[in-house]
């Protein structure tokens, strides 16, 4: 499999997990509905875990721009592998949204919320207010990059001991409930350009009854803040280890 390959499946199977867990607690007449924040922070938490479980021995699992720049921006990472790997992350992540779509394909019908619908593909603000709503992005996504630096030194993972292939995604899911938990609540934690705006445009593209807006005049917060996060995050940690 080429990087590319296991970049789109590895971002892929990331939104299916992750709004799929979405869908199950917000559309209309699943077995998990409205079973709350703490089940769609865990099932974003595994998501993300089985994802990079999946691919990581194949392209190191970045299954997200903000990474993928933050690495490059610090010479983590090649820039000239960047294009290809954006454009898996996004095709990756639009597939992934369109499988969540077919998956719960009675339930759109069967929810009234437009807000609902959109979440299941998207993230939006708690409390509208772009400049706080960007500065959350931010912090939650230098958390990850910054936070998953840390936990994969070789100081914590031996290198080639069995180890660090063994625990090194799960324990990146653990940070990833983690930030869910307890940044999440301002903007949702999209953290991820690629996990917001492919499916963003699923969602405008996908025949939805009753979908509504797919909100663009927000789009552009989890696209930039993660972003800037991830570049402010790989640099934290050179500058602290």
């Amino acid at each position: 499999m080429s990087t590319f390959t296991a970049e789109m499946l590895g971002t892929a199977l990331l939104v299916i997990l992750g709004d799929g867990a979405v869908a199950n607690v917000l559309l209309g007449k699943t077995k998990g509905n409205n079973s709350g924040w703490i089940v769609i922070t865990t099932g974003w938490a595994l998501a993300v875990t089985l994802a990079v479980y999946s691919v990581n021995s194949i392209s190191g699992a970045h299954i997200n721009p903000a990474v993928t720049i933050g690495l490059a921006a610090t010479g983590r990472f090649a820039w000239s592998a960047v294009p290809a790997y954006l454009a898996a992350q996004m095709i990756g992540a639009f597939l992934g949204a369109v499988v969540v779509w077919l998956a719960y394909l009675p339930h759109w019908r069967a929810t009234t919320d437009q807000g609902n619908k959109l979440a299941v593909f998207s993230t939006g603000p708690a409390i509208r207010s772009p400049l706080s709503n960007l500065l959350c992005e931010i912090i939650g996504t230098a958390v990850l990059v910054c936070g998953m630096l840390a936990i994969l030194r070789p100081e914590n993972l031996v290198p080639n001991s069995g180890f660090d292939k063994g625990f090194s995604p799960l324990l990146v899911g653990l940070l990833v409930w983690a930030i869910g938990i307890s940044l999440g609540g301002q903007t949702g934690y999209a953290i991820n350009p690629a996990r917001d705006l492919g499916p963003r445009i699923a969602h405008a593209i996908l025949p939805i009854a009753g979908k509504g807006s797919s909100d663009w005049a927000y789009a552009w917060i989890p696209v930039v803040g993660p972003i800037i996060g991830g570049v402010l995050g790989a640099m934290l940690f050179g500058f602290c280890w």
